[in-house]
């Protein structure tokens, strides 16, 4: 069986997360000069697990982190795998009040790690993503733009994603974000009897038509009107400290 590709993880606040939350998977450390007294305890995790690292040029960092934007330090590592979405668990999810947040087809991997970054800046930890073809998965420009967040939240996949919202509901309220005259998000919160599942789609096509009919309403973010939409990321990002808010 071919063994999973490594992870680039790239910048200190992403480098800094994996060795709180998953130290054993770091495999080999690089860093230039300029991260050289942040990395020492790194090194020294290293040096204890014989794995390798060493203070490089800048032009070597950057062939090793695959991008400019690595910020001087990359750690090599084994890769935190989205997981399978199980429905049952969304019993105990929802009895937590853990709401959820669910993304079907959002193809650019900087709008998913920069709403990562944004659900751990909150607190909020379940992100349910589509098998849409389109759908960006967790990947070393994720992870860094994702400043650490992907390292605190779970990531999980629905296969069928219509059918997975079905098996959410009678725990949660599923609503969906879409540009038109929706009711706006604090409707939703002044008549919650469940925790809410958002479930946001590309800034192209929008959600497609089954996911939409699973749902339980639509909410739209009002605004002035001088532009058409926000990018979904900021999307996530109000509504998601809505839901954070309305949690605490």
């Amino acid at each position: 069986m071919a063994q999973p590709k490594l992870s680039r993880i790239a910048g200190l606040a992403a480098v800094s997360a994996l060795f709180k939350c998953r130290p054993e998977s770091a495999e080999r450390l690089f860093f230039d000069e300029r991260m050289k007294a942040e990395a020492a305890p790194w090194c020294k995790s290293m040096a204890e697990r014989r794995k390798p690292y060493r203070q490089v040029p800048v032009e070597e960092l950057t062939k090793v982190a695959g991008t400019p934007l690595h910020g001087g330090i990359v750690v090599v590592a084994q890769p935190r795998s989205p997981l399978a979405f199980e429905a049952v668990k969304s019993f105990n999810w929802a009895k937590a009040g853990e709401p959820l947040v669910v993304l079907d087809g959002i193809g650019n991997p900087h709008n998913l790690g920069a709403i990562a970054r944004t659900m751990a800046f909150f607190g909020l930890s379940k992100l349910i993503l589509s098998d849409h073809p389109e759908q960006a998965l967790p990947s070393d420009a994720a992870f860094r733009v994702s400043e650490g967040g992907l390292e605190y939240v779970d990531v999980m996949v629905a296969n069928n994603l219509p059918k997975a919202l079905e098996r959410l509901k009678p725990h949660y309220q599923v609503i969906a974000t879409a540009l038109g005259s929706h009711r706006p998000m604090d409707d939703i919160f002044s008549n919650q009897d469940k925790p809410l599942a958002l479930v946001l789609g590309n800034e192209e096509q929008g959600l497609p038509a089954p996911t939409l009919a699973c749902c339980d309403d639509i909410v739209t973010i009002p605004g002035s009107g001088w532009v058409q939409s926000l990018n979904v990321a900021a999307t996530t990002a109000i509504l998601v400290h809505l839901l954070a808010r309305k949690r605490a």
